[in-house]
């Protein structure tokens, strides 16, 4: 699979088509309530579901939501993939196709990263550790990740890296750790929320630049 841009957090119909023209693969919507970027009622979730082209596969953010809640939402709104950003527990979600399923992990060191392999998930989200469940803007410890990463020669999970990313660092990010994607949020708004779409341009640009000349069989 090609590097992966995700950018997450869309809340309008217009900020999903900016999204999409800048060349994102991927749209993050929030389903969880208690966030910042939830995608609201349902006339907004199917007006930006609406706007999100074919092609660009659409991610939805779930907290300790139980199984079949997730899937039922999956199933009404044609996700590609469900993200999990809570505290749920592997067994739970072990009949849901790996490929489908995408862990988000909180890590404040490697330890945080020792229990990726409970997972059935084909692709885990790394994200910075904060109070809450994300969507803080602080930056991932990245020389954990990529410690982490070098005791897994065989076993490395693939993962899109999240945390306090923008413009200016997201290069030196996946220098630092080599993803085989990157998820934005926060660099990328004016408020939570609302992307800017000349940060959501340039970030899309250099992610991709870095992606073409670090990891280039991934791009």
């Amino acid at each position: 699979m090609s590097f992966v841009i995700k950018i997450c957090g869309v809340t309008t119909p217009a900020d999903a088509e900016a999204v999409a023209a800048a060349g994102a693969d991927a749209v993050g919507l929030n389903f969880w309530p208690g966030s910042r970027r939830f995608v609201g009622p349902d006339a907004n979730r199917e007006r930006v579901v609406a706007a999100i082209p074919p092609g660009v596969l659409k991610f939805g953010v779930f907290v300790n939501a139980s199984v079949s809640e997730v899937l039922a939402q999956a199933r009404r709104w044609g996700l590609d993939r469900i993200q999990l950003h809570g505290d749920e527990e592997p067994r739970d979600f072990a009949a849901v196709p790996a490929r489908q399923l995408v862990r988000a992990v909180r890590v404040r060191d490697a330890a945080a990263l020792a229990d990726v392999h409970a997972w059935s998930a084909d692709t885990f989200l790394l994200d910075a550790f904060v109070d809450g469940y994300g969507g803080g803007g602080e930056v991932a410890p990245w020389a954990a990740i990529a410690d982490f990463l070098a005791t897994q020669p065989t076993r490395a999970p693939r993962f899109l890296l999240a945390g306090g990313l923008h413009p200016g660092n997201v290069a030196a990010a996946i220098a630092a750790t080599r993803p085989a994607g990157v998820d934005v949020a926060s660099g990328v708004e004016t408020a939570p929320g609302r992307k800017d779409p000349e940060l959501v341009a340039r970030f899309i640009a250099a992610a991709r630049a870095a992606a073409a000349r670090i990891i280039p069989s991934e791009s």
